[in-house]
């Protein structure tokens, strides 16, 4: 059984929205990370149904992909909370450049937020009356952050690590480092003391070896040939849409190739333009395989139920 410290409280919420971390001391009352903006009223009721009339103090995001920080415009509509995100992200956020963001590349949605502050490696925060050590988590997202508290032994890693794998090294996909980025985060978790893991998706796991060992395998794997990132990252888009909107014909499936630069980098690692038909195709056959997360109803595509 795993066991936490009374002032953590983990929200798991699946995969259309990452984990939510409740911590929660005399102080101060943080949420690190808030879902998708779709499941943004989900998010305020299970941090208010557990604060009752207390109100959120602080917002912390350890990256800004929409599913991390989906639900902070709406926590900050109900709260007069502050937000810090990563430093290198300030400038995008202000003049809010949702190509900088990767929002419009991913062809995914996140309601405009603002920040009171930034975080960046080597910053130290006060949470849930533990000390945490912002630590560099670059590979799957350059501007990356996780929270290691030493204390308890107990890791925030985001997407960097889960019990199997971690998430999609997206820099790889548009001629950037990323695989090598990885590596090293994996590397530098596997040199702290770390008793839990509190990962982006997925449930807290003690098994931190092995997830370890299956991460470093995964990396390993990736690097022999990079169009497995770029064929899983398709994948991975692919499902997320279908899990926001639940159907969509092929056709529109087909355009959003055309306007989502991330998945036209990633169709365009596996074939040509003219293929792409053939392409999504393809994928989407295997996602709605026997007990795949998809199925297909004539010519629309639609998400099966969980």
């Amino acid at each position: 059984m795993i066991t936490l410290p009374e002032s953590i409280r983990v929200f798991e919420r699946g995969w259309l929205s990452s984990n939510n971390v409740l911590l929660v001391d005399d102080a101060c009352a943080a949420l690190v990370d808030t879902g998708y903006a779709t499941h943004a009223p989900q998010t305020l009721a299970l941090v208010r149904q557990t604060l009752g009339a207390r109100p959120l103090d602080l917002i912390v995001n350890t990256h800004l992909h929409s599913d991390h920080c989906g639900g902070n415009a709406l926590l900050q509509a109900a709260w007069p909370c502050r937000t810090v995100i990563p430093a290198s992200e300030a400038d995008a956020v202000r003049d809010w450049d949702e190509t900088r963001l990767t929002f419009r590349a991913t062809g995914q949605t996140c309601e405009r937020f603002s920040f009171t502050g930034t975080i960046a490696p080597g910053a130290q925060l006060r949470l849930g009356a533990l000390d945490w050590q912002v630590l560099g988590a670059p590979g799957h997202d350059p501007h990356s952050l996780m929270l290691y508290c030493a204390h308890e032994r107990i890791l925030i890693s985001a997407d960097a690590l889960w019990e199997n794998g971690f998430g999609v090294i997206f820099p790889e996909l548009e001629g950037e480092s990323g695989f090598a980025e990885e590596q090293a985060v994996l590397d530098a978790i596997a040199k702290l003391d770390v008793r839990v893991v509190i990962p982006g998706h997925g449930a807290p796991f003690t098994n931190v070896e092995q997830a370890l060992e299956r991460a470093f395998s995964r990396v390993a794997w990736l690097r022999a040939d990079p169009a497995r990132n770029a064929r899983n990252a398709l994948k991975v888009l692919i499902v997320f849409k279908l899990l926001e909107v639940r159907a969509m014909s092929f056709d529109t499936l087909l355009r959003m190739l055309d306007t989502a630069a991330v998945m036209r980098a990633a169709a365009s690692m596996l074939k040509p333009r003219g293929d792409w038909p053939a392409l999504v195709k393809e994928i989407v056959g295997e996602l709605a395989a026997k007990n795949g997360p998809l199925e297909m109803d004539g010519t629309r595509i639609v998400a099966r139920e969980a």
